[in-house]
């Protein structure tokens, strides 16, 4: 029997919007009862005529990570080349290819420690696969809803991605729309920001001006974006499920005094303190799924990943877990709440250095979203949203950081916003 979405019959027009999250919240609730483990897979939908204002492309914009640890180097090498994530300044064409050289051996042996490669690409093309099956049946207007996805640093890059729409009938005259899906739920200049701009980047390249004489082309892909998520209720529900498999496992005596530890990857705090919204959006997820769980359990927010000569944003995971327990309290469940699937920070950072480090059974690890039914079903109701309001972005993404100096920014900004709300980026 084909899946249906259980928030597609919701309105946030006929409730509000703290009611319409409790009655997300608890269809969700009935709906996942009816199932468990990781998504069902479901038969590809047959569409006896494409929608009419199909077919639709969903790209999963993500950052990626090397899927052998013969692609280490490679990918450490576009990343540290990123002034978008690493800002090193005027010396970054230096020093981000002598911290990739230097890093290398040792990630690559992080890599090799959790299978020899991150699934960061496997969930991710498994979430976006399930996502459109969902779609398809949710917006046939708009189906059939292609599957793809685009990594920053790594295979599928995002210009093979790009020739990839190009060769499968979209673009080049032939027009079709594709939704930029950020998988980054939090929105960061470092993330989003930088995905975007190389979208942007490509789409010049492949299918603007550049190739056509200095004219923009007629027929191209018409791009929207999905640019943040923070507080979506299939979020937010996904991650309270998961949190509280885990506080279950706590004898019930202590289980309330188990300390929730959200751990998210860090920022420099050059990109804090010119007024990126990333630390801002993530504390709003904490919020929203703390609100879901009645404030049940104590909780802090605390930042992972740092890299780099630099001040990051702190307090860091590792400190903050080692000085709990020193101090007694060793009962902490940590929650990776700005990652959509395992990866590199959670299976070896989190696994096998903070969990590790600690040495102590109440330190756990709370189950990433990867194939999560709720989660996924979440995906498909925010796109579904999406697809349906005709808006190309947030109003939030018009707005650049106040401190931002990026002509690039800009012009992405710009083009993302269409001809309508171009006016409104500042």
């Amino acid at each position: 029997m084909a899946l249906r979405n259980p928030l597609a019959k919701l309105s946030r027009s006929a409730l509000s919007q703290s009611a319409w999250r409790q009655t997300a919240a608890t269809t969700l609730s009935s709906y996942s009862e009816q199932r468990c483990g990781l998504a069902t897979a479901v038969p590809p939908v047959t569409q006896d005529a494409t929608g009419s204002k199909g077919p639709t492309a969903m790209v999963f914009l993500n950052m990626g990570g090397p899927a052998t640890t013969a692609d280490v180097g490679d990918y450490l090498s576009r990343l540290f080349a990123d002034a978008d994530l690493i800002p090193l300044g005027r010396l970054q064409s230096y020093l981000g290819p002598l911290i990739s050289r230097r890093r290398t051996p040792k990630i690559e042996k992080q890599y090799a420690a959790i299978g020899g490669g991150s699934p960061i690409r496997k969930w991710s093309e498994y979430q976006c696969e399930e996502m459109c099956k969902l779609l398809d049946k949710l917006c046939p207007e708009s189906a059939p809803h292609k599957p793809y996805v685009a990594f920053r640093y790594t295979a599928p890059l995002t210009e093979e991605v790009y020739q990839q729409l190009l060769d499968d009938g979209f673009g080049k005259g032939r027009g079709g729309r594709a939704v930029a899906f950020t998988q980054y739920p939090q929105y960061s200049c470092s993330t989003t920001g930088s995905s975007l701009n190389e979208l942007w980047k490509w789409r010049n390249r492949l299918e603007g001006k550049r190739v056509n004489g200095g004219v923009e082309p007629s027929g191209t892909i018409q791009w929207s974006v999905i640019d943040r998520w923070p507080t979506h209720p299939g979020l937010v529900e996904a991650f309270a499920r998961n949190i509280e498999e885990t506080l279950a496992t706590y004898p019930e005596d202590r289980r309330n005094g188990v300390v929730l530890l959200f751990s998210a990857h860090s920022l420099p705090m050059s990109v804090i303190n010119r007024g990126d919204p990333y630390a801002a959006e993530v504390a709003a997820t904490v919020h929203a799924v703390m609100q879901r769980l009645n404030f049940s359990n104590p909780y802090r927010l605390c930042w992972q990943s740092q890299v780099g000569p630099y001040p990051w944003l702190g307090a860091q995971t590792s400190d903050t877990v080692a000085n709990y327990v020193k101090k007694g309290q060793t009962d902490l469940a940590l929650i990776p709440i700005a990652f959509t699937s395992d990866h590199i920070e959670t299976l070896f950072e989190l696994d096998q250095e903070v969990i590790h480090d600690a040495n102590s059974p109440g330190v756990k690890r709370v189950e990433s979203l990867n194939g999560n039914s709720v989660f996924i079903e979440g995906l498909a109701d925010l796109a579904a949203s999406h697809l349906r309001s005709n808006e190309l972005c947030s109003h939030q993404m018009t707005l650049r950081c106040q401190g931002c100096t990026s002509d690039r920014c800009l012009e992405q900004k710009k083009f993302f916003a269409g001809a309508k709300e171009a006016a409104l980026v500042r």
